[in-house]
């Protein structure tokens, strides 16, 4: 792995925990982390009462490529949808109602951004 991909995954695993940290604060109990399929990864699986929460992190230094939260687009929402419904059945739990969440974190000048979008699909 060179240095540029390794720096942008422990940016990842920084902004990831960071994202957790949050949800736990906001009252959102997160159950699961980096799950992984043939289909894809989640991110954040968590529980906001009765509801599966997908949650999609982006994390970001700076904003010259938009807010993090943009790049979660249409279709990568629609594939959270799917792979949380691959969880709940891999788990055996029920994943209705399930919500998709965007977290979008900025980390610049040694301060961190943390935004939540909820229900984004």
């Amino acid at each position: 792995m060179d240095a540029h991909a390794a720096y942008r995954r422990e940016l990842g695993g920084l902004g990831e925990e960071l994202a957790a940290v949050f949800l736990e604060r906001s009252g959102i109990r997160v159950v699961d982390r980096n799950w992984r399929s043939p289909a894809g990864e989640i991110d954040i699986v968590a529980r906001d009462g009765p509801v599966l929460v997908v949650a999609e992190v982006k994390t970001r230094t700076r904003l010259g490529h938009g807010h993090p939260i943009e790049a979660i687009g249409r279709r990568k929402r629609q594939r959270l949808r799917g792979l949380g419904r691959a969880w709940a059945r891999a788990r055996r739990v029920r994943c209705h109602p399930l919500r998709i969440d965007g977290l979008g974190v900025l980390i610049t000048d040694g301060r961190v951004f943390i935004s939540h979008e909820r229900g984004m699909a």
